[in-house]
């Protein structure tokens, strides 16, 4: 098993993604100081692969999904954070979140041009100010989640109330089912 390094996020710009690092910037300082990144092999960022590698639970990893909702001619994006071991309710909580007839996973390539992240690295932190971001109620009480850092090569350590105070986080119950 692989050991991981914290260090203060805000001192390790290079470890994230350029949105990601203003964003933290943006942040309460004290509240930015409560973040951590840790440097991982980027061909073990995938989810799975991260926590067996790195010896860390399914039950702390929160993934960041990117929806887009569509009513008529209007598009609605939202990044949508839940656990590792549960489903976003895409079709039904999160459609109806985006008052959209239909709500699909957004296409990695406009999901990364609009986040200037890589794709398995996104993370809200830095998302686009006019999605909307939506935590499952399940990560917002974590006393330590990790999620990405905007690039492979690098994860997240921080507490849930940390992502659920970010700006325009939305705390939603049941955003996610357990996985079956």
């Amino acid at each position: 098993m692989t050991s991981l390094t914290f260090l203060p996020a805000l001192d390790n710009p290079h470890l994230l993604a350029e949105p990601v690092a203003a964003a933290l910037q943006t942040l309460d300082p004290a509240t930015a100081a409560r973040v951590e990144v840790a440097e991982v092999d980027p061909t073990l960022a995938d989810t799975a692969a991260f926590c067996a590698a790195y010896g860390q639970s399914l039950a702390i990893s929160a993934n960041c999904i990117v929806v887009q909702g569509s009513r008529d001619a209007e598009t609605r994006t939202a990044a949508c954070l839940a656990l590792a071991t549960t489903r976003l309710d895409v079709n039904g909580v999160v459609r109806k979140l985006l008052d959209a007839r239909k709500a699909t996973f957004a296409p990695m390539d406009a999901a990364v041009s609009a986040t200037g992240m890589e794709y398995g690295g996104i993370t809200p932190l830095g998302i686009p100010a006019d999605w909307r971001l939506l935590v499952d109620a399940r990560v917002a009480v974590l006393p330590r989640a990790v999620v990405g850092a905007g690039i492979r090569g690098a994860k997240l350590f921080l507490p849930g109330e940390v992502l659920a105070s970010l700006p325009g986080a939305e705390v939603i119950e049941g955003l996610a089912k357990p996985s079956e």
